[in-house]
């Protein structure tokens, strides 16, 4: 089996001359310079990633690790842990959130089992649990090093096999009762934030179970003492199956050039995490909306990624990927498209400013 190591080696830095090239066009399309924002550097970002003008964005999926948290047994969440069970079946059955924006915008999902505290036996759910849900992070570590090792390479594996199916969007989602805990736990231990800062109400939290959430971020910072500056430490002591799971979908992505859109808080803590073992990796993520859990912003900063949407989310699931998808659509179609100056017979002086503008813009 390939080690972890060997995968992030394999990681490259973006197409600088595609991404140039990609630029001269956006330069040259028959309106002001930088008019379209955003929409201009995904699509020179694309460019970067794929070594290519024009990016195919025809085929999509959003990935999804599930699996749960023995912190629950802390009081830490609204939800009985049975629901992560109920809620990955609900995934094969088309009625969940993200199955409803995912057929909106025209892509699949690919569900993963990577630590459900159950035995789900369906066609639509992969089987590639490491173990019935991690270990109660106030009373010792989540997993061993060995087996978030064995995480991570389960989602660049899942990754690199979408790709290899034809996916060239990929997005990364997650269902897991308490994961909220465990990802405010891994920010902490990643950027050095107060528990408070860290961590919200999650799904309806009573201020009674937000302060036993707090005190078990506390514990487990306390107990585990993860090193802020080895990520794999940070997941193994404090994270999840999930979380480390998905920080390997990242991995798998850049290391087969393939953008992998992030989700909300729990999916840009993994990117964190996976940044954190390749800053390469940066360059291959978009992060979609603005989650509503404050500890999404910190991460985002951490990471150095400004989010697109801003639309109170915090449902997770991976629902904001499907919205991106969109977004990243209009990036392609706008370069692929629009018209230069020439063929919408504008004048050389018009472009000739249009070049001051944006130098000095």
């Amino acid at each position: 089996m390939t080690s972890l190591n060997s995968y992030l080696n394999q990681i490259k830095e973006l197409n600088t001359e595609a991404m140039n090239q990609a630029q001269a066009r956006l330069d040259n399309l028959a309106k002001p310079p930088g008019s379209l924002g955003e929409l201009e550097a995904i699509a020179t970002k694309l460019a970067g990633i794929s070594g290519q003008m024009h990016y195919d964005t025809s085929k999509r999926c959003i990935i999804i690790m599930a699996s749960d948290n023995g912190v629950v047994d802390e009081g830490v969440a609204a939800a009985p842990q049975g629901v992560t069970y109920a809620h990955t079946l609900n995934f094969t059955k088309g009625i969940t959130g993200v199955n409803v924006l995912a057929k909106q915008f025209n892509m699949d999902l690919i569900v993963v089992d990577v630590g459900i505290n159950g035995d789900i036996s369906h066609p639509m759910v992969k089987n590639h649990k490491i173990r019935k849900a991690t270990h109660n992070i106030t009373k010792g570590p989540a997993m061993s090093h060995d087996e978030v090792v064995k995480a991570i390479i389960t989602g660049i594996n899942v990754a690199i096999q979408a790709v290899e199916d034809g996916y060239k969007l990929l997005g990364a989602g997650e269902m897991g009762i308490g994961n909220t805990t465990t990802t405010a736990a891994v920010l902490c231990a990643l950027t050095g934030i107060k528990p408070e800062q860290a961590a919200g109400k999650g799904a309806g939290l009573s201020n009674e179970a937000y302060s036993r959430k707090i005190s078990a971020i506390d514990s487990a910072l306390r107990i585990n003492s993860p090193n802020p500056a080895d990520a794999l430490d940070v997941l193994a002591k404090v994270g999840g199956f999930d979380i480390a799971a998905m920080a390997g979908v990242f991995i798998g992505g850049a290391v087969m050039r393939v953008p992998v859109v992030i989700d909300g808080f729990i999916s840009i803590a993994a990117a964190l995490a996976a940044y954190r073992l390749n800053p390469l990796v940066r360059g291959y993520m978009f992060a979609s909306h603005a989650s509503a859990e404050q500890g999404y912003t910190h991460a985002a900063n951490a990471l150095g990624l400004k989010p697109c949407l801003h639309l109170n989310m915090r449902l997770g699931e991976g629902s904001g990927c499907p919205l991106m998808f969109a977004v990243m659509d209009a990036a392609c179609a706008i370069l692929r498209d629009m018209g230069t100056f020439e063929q919408g017979n504008i004048d050389s002086e018009y472009v000739a400013a249009s070049q001051i503008v944006k130098e000095n813009f």
